[in-house]
Order: C-alpha cells, then sequence, then structure tokens
C-alpha cells in the first residue's frame, strides 16, 4: 500500500479531506424534495465504491505493508471488530447531526456537534497516540473552535431566529460526542499487531456504517426525529436517476475525505489528532460553498457578512497552527 513519508504529501492528504469532508453535501443540495433518509442508502453505496477504488489503487501500491485484499485478510479480529465500530459510531452521529439541523437549524445544530466533535476527538486522539507540538495543537484548536462560533453567529443573523430547539440542541451534543468518538475507534484499529492498514481499515469502517444504516436509516425512516411523515423504500427505487447518481457521488467524496485522512494519520510525524482537526477544517469549506456557490448571504444583513469574514481568517489562523504542530 501506498503510506506517504514525508510531511508535504501527508498534509497535502488531509487538506484534500477537509476540501472532501467540506463539499461532499453539495450533492444533497442537487437532490431537492429528495427526502435525507433515502438519499443515505446511495451515499452508504458511495462509501463502498469510493473505500474500494482506493483500495484497488492506491491501496495496492507502493511496498508499504500489506497490498489491499491480503491486508483485508491479513486483519484479526479484534482490529476489524475496532473499525467497524467506528464505522457504527460514525453513522449514527451523521444521521443525528442532519435530524439536528432540520430541527434546530445549521446555526445551532452545526457548531454544537462539529464543535463538541472537534474537542473530543482531538483530545481522546492525541491520549491515544500523542503526536505534535501540544501548545500549537490545543491552541489551533481554540481558535477553530472560536470560528466556528462565529459561522454559527452569522448564521443566526441571516435566519433572525430567536427560539432554540431544546430537542434540536441535545440531540446535537450526543450527535457531537458520537461523532467524536468515531476517530479514536478508527485509530486504534490500525495500531498494533494485526492491525490492518489504512486503507483495509477504512473498507472495515464502511462495513460498520453499512450494517449500522440497515437499523438507524430505517429506524429514522419509520419515526423521523423531525416529525414529519415516515418514508418507504419504495418512494427510494421511485426516485429520479439523477438523484441516485448524485447520493452516489457525495458518499464517494466522503469516503476519498476518510481515506486520506486515515492515511495521514499514519504518518509518524502527523499522528490522528492533527489529521482529525484539520479534517475538521471542512466547516469553513461548507460556507465557502454556502457563501460563494449557493449566495446563501446574499440579502444577509452586513453585521452577519463581517462575521464571516472574520470565522474565514480564525479559521485559517487556527488550520495552520494545527498543521505546523508536528514540524515545529
Amino acid at each position: 500500500m501506498y503510506q506517504p513519508q514525508i510531511y508535504g504529501i501527508a498534509l497535502s492528504f488531509m487538506i484534500l479531506s477537509m476540501l472532501c469532508w467540506g463539499s461532499w453535501a453539495n450533492t444533497l443540495k442537487l437532490c431537492p424534495g429528495y427526502r435525507f433518509q433515502l438519499f443515505y442508502w446511495d451515499y452508504v453505496i458511495g462509501l463502498f465504491a469510493g473505500v474500494l477504488a482506493w483500495g484497488v489503487t492506491l491501496g495496492s501500491a507502493g511496498t508499504t505493508g500489506y497490498a489491499f485484499f491480503a491486508d483485508l485478510a491479513h486483519a484479526d479480529g479484534h482490529h476489524i471488530w475496532l473499525a467497524l465500530a467506528g464505522g457504527a459510531i460514525f453513522n449514527v452521529a451523521n444521521l443525528l447531526l442532519v435530524a439536528a439541523i432540520d430541527i434546530a437549524g445549521l446555526a445551532v445544530a452545526f457548531p454544537v456537534g462539529i464543535g463538541v466533535a472537534l474537542v473530543v476527538g482531538a483530545v481522546s486522539s492525541y491520549i491515544i497516540a500523542p503526536a505534535g507540538n501540544p501548545i500549537l495543537l490545543f491552541c489551533g484548536i481554540a481558535v477553530v473552535m472560536l470560528a466556528i462560533v462565529l459561522d454559527a453567529a452569522a448564521y443566526r443573523l441571516r435566519e433572525q431566529q430567536r427560539s432554540v430547539s431544546t430537542r434540536g440542541v441535545v440531540i446535537s451534543l450526543v450527535s457531537g460526542i458520537l461523532m467524536g468518538s468515531f476517530y479514536p475507534f478508527v485509530s486504534r484499529s490500525m495500531s498494533g499487531s494485526g492491525a490492518p492498514g489504512p486503507y483495509a481499515a477504512s473498507f472495515y469502517f464502511v462495513v460498520g456504517v453499512g450494517i449500522c444504516s440497515l437499523f438507524a436509516n430505517t429506524l429514522l425512516m419509520r419515526k423521523p426525529l423531525d416529525g414529519r411523515e415516515p418514508v418507504s423504500i419504495a418512494s427510494w427505487a421511485q426516485a429520479r436517476p439523477a438523484w441516485h447518481l448524485w447520493g452516489i457521488i457525495g458518499g464517494a467524496i466522503w469516503c476519498t475525505g476518510a481515506v486520506l485522512n486515515f492515511v495521514a494519520s499514519r504518518a509518524h510525524i502527523v499522528g490522528p489528532a492533527v489529521s482529525y482537526s484539520i479534517g475538521q477544517g471542512a466547516t469553513m469549506i461548507s460556507a465557502c460553498w454556502g457563501v460563494f456557490a449557493w449566495h446563501e448571504f446574499a440579502a444577509a444583513p452586513r453585521r452577519s457578512k463581517t462575521l464571516l469574514a472574520w470565522m474565514f481568517v480564525l479559521f485559517l489562523c487556527g488550520l495552520t497552527a494545527v498543521a505546523l504542530a508536528p514540524v515545529l
């Protein structure tokens, strides 16, 4: 399998991961009227397509470790279960986050969920595998957290919201805790004797997402948390072919980000805390799409746009500090 040996390549993997994680949701915007629970089945198909594509290419190239299929067979049961658990935890967190956005709005759900996830994921990953300058790393994380708060304030001004759903906040908190908890499981699944490499671990992670979806997404189809009417699998079968295609593309994009992030985290100088933290810069990328591609702030008040400008500045400063942590 291919494993970056110099920090510059590992950093490019983390930046690409951030771009992918911040961009995949655009595919859902291209499917207006397509319920997220239905979109999610196509998304999972895209995850499998993406992880197999990377497995047979970069995962089977290079001279480090085992090739992709040999690595799948080489992994022991303990490490496979860790990767499966990571996928299941991520899946529940992702579904809850989207439900929270529907209930409480992006201005509440996203900063609460992703903010908590960033702290939980970075701290727990650093405890498991400390790497990089801790002062730069955690100062950078603090600045990114402040940027997320400004992002929330900008959206709140745009939406002119005055009330906050308690249920939406609670679901956001649970989502954030779970979203921050999945990464240490994946990191542990790639460590120690009998552990698979990042490409094989990514495959088992996606399998965990798929198995969990059979239960969690089916439950949310029958009992949506946003209070809307239930949806059936027949509605998925009747959806437009273009919507299925965009869902698959969305899953493949997210999976590409995950694979590159997991690969970068195995570079000795990087470590999982740095890789995960840079990946969570996806919030900034998502905001860029909203501002420049979807013109979500065209009619927003001037103060909202000012907050967004400062959000971008703080994000760049915070991510720069995190990126420098492994080399200073």
